[in-house]
């Protein structure tokens, strides 16, 4: 279908990804495997260095593996908690909520394969780097395909990588990128958490842009 028939495309996206936000605070209602995976399957769509593909998407159904998990990004809070020696900072750290790992219904660990054959190392020769990218893209997919079926997303990365692939068991070659939660969020709001609490503001658009 031609993009000029679809209605107001521009501002759909722009809306779409207003709305988009790193959730912590989830519903424990079950999400439907139909429509996790159809979520799955558009997070291929992404695009990816020499059509490598080289995300992983691992499901994690296991009970035990959630509270290893949930029970490790707590230690993680709380020794990072311990950097900030302002009070006043601190006290804003406390209050965050850094991961929803005990509530989310779906937790789903990202992976690149770094030694994966496909792509033939097509624009990741120069840049390794160039792989973990364009999981992220993967990543960012999902993110958007989920707020638009109203389904909430947030990346928990207070967390050790290698004790995450460790305790996952995955291959060598695999590199952690993210670990995720899914699932009905408990409220919507436009603007970030982190915002909200007061820990850091977006900014004007500008500051981040250069003109050489």
């Amino acid at each position: 279908m031609p993009m000029s028939g679809l209605p107001d495309l521009p501002g759909a996206l722009e809306e779409l990804l207003l709305w988009r936000r790193d959730v912590r605070h989830f519903r424990n209602d079950p999400l439907d495997d139909a429509l996790v995976d159809d979520l799955l399957r558009i997070a291929q769509l992404a695009p990816s260095v020499g059509n490598a593909q080289p995300w992983r998407y691992v499901r994690i159904r296991s009970t035990d593996l959630r509270v290893a998990l949930a029970t490790h990004a707590d230690e993680q809070v709380r020794a990072a908690g311990d950097r900030y020696a302002d009070p006043r900072l601190r006290g804003r750290y406390d209050v965050l909520k850094l991961h929803g790992l005990r509530q989310a219904p779906e937790i789903v660990a990202v992976f690149c394969d770094e030694a994966g054959p496909r792509g033939r190392r097509l624009g990741a020769a120069t840049m390794p780097e160039a792989l973990c990218y364009s999981v992220v893209l993967s990543i960012h997919t999902l993110w958007l395909a989920a707020r638009a079926r109203g389904i909430g997303l947030g990346w928990v990365s207070i967390v050790q990588p290698d004790h995450i692939a460790k305790l996952l068991g995955v291959p060598r070659s695999w590199r952690f990128v993210a670990l995720l939660c899914l699932g009905q969020a408990e409220g919507e709001d436009d603007v970030p958490e982190l915002q909200r609490r007061g820990w850091q503001a977006r900014v004007p658009w500008r500051d981040n842009v250069s003109v050489l």
